[in-house]
């Protein structure tokens, strides 16, 4: 069969799995971006809030790794039940996902340089939240999330800035 022929023949079949292939449901993704001012250097903060598992601290929960030393590929396991694994990182950053749950969830915490002496940090929560169908139960789920992000910043932000 002639080159171009075996060309045609793969993008025709490709073409007709595209066509076939659906996901089993749409995703509806929602992004929550918080952040709070810090009266301290970005390197200051990120040393008091931005280990992986100092979110024991600031969101109130157990912590343990499972694997990894804190690095990208650094799995934890907060409140003995629910299992994030960090893909990314930066001086003053990590993302994490939660690969066992069954909606798409990513986080970021990150810490800004916001003049010489101050910071800001970042929270932003990356979810879907097709699987919760109502208008209602997804602005109800917002809700929650946000308010358990902000109170979380607020701590870090208290203790950011303790001598």
């Amino acid at each position: 069969m002639p080159k171009h022929s075996q060309y045609y023949l793969t993008t025709l079949f490709a073409l007709v799995l595209l066509a076939f292939a659906r996901p089993a449901s749409a995703s509806d993704y929602a992004v929550i971006v918080m952040d709070v001012a810090v009266d301290k250097p970005a390197d200051e903060v990120w040393k008091k809030v931005g280990g992986y598992c100092d979110i024991s601290v600031w969101l109130n929960l157990t912590c343990v790794y499972t694997s990894g030393i804190g690095d990208v590929g650094t799995m934890r396991r907060l409140a003995d039940r629910i299992d994030e694994i960090m893909v990314a990182k930066t001086p003053h950053s990590y993302t994490y996902t939660q690969p066992t749950t069954t909606i798409l969830y990513h986080g970021t915490l990150a810490v800004q340089a916001d003049g010489v002496n101050h910071s800001k940090i970042v929270y932003t929560l990356f979810y879907d939240q097709e699987p919760l169908k109502t208008a209602e139960a997804k602005a109800a789920d917002r809700a929650q999330r946000t308010k358990r992000f902000q109170d979380a910043l607020h701590t870090m932000k208290t203790l950011a800035e303790a001598k």
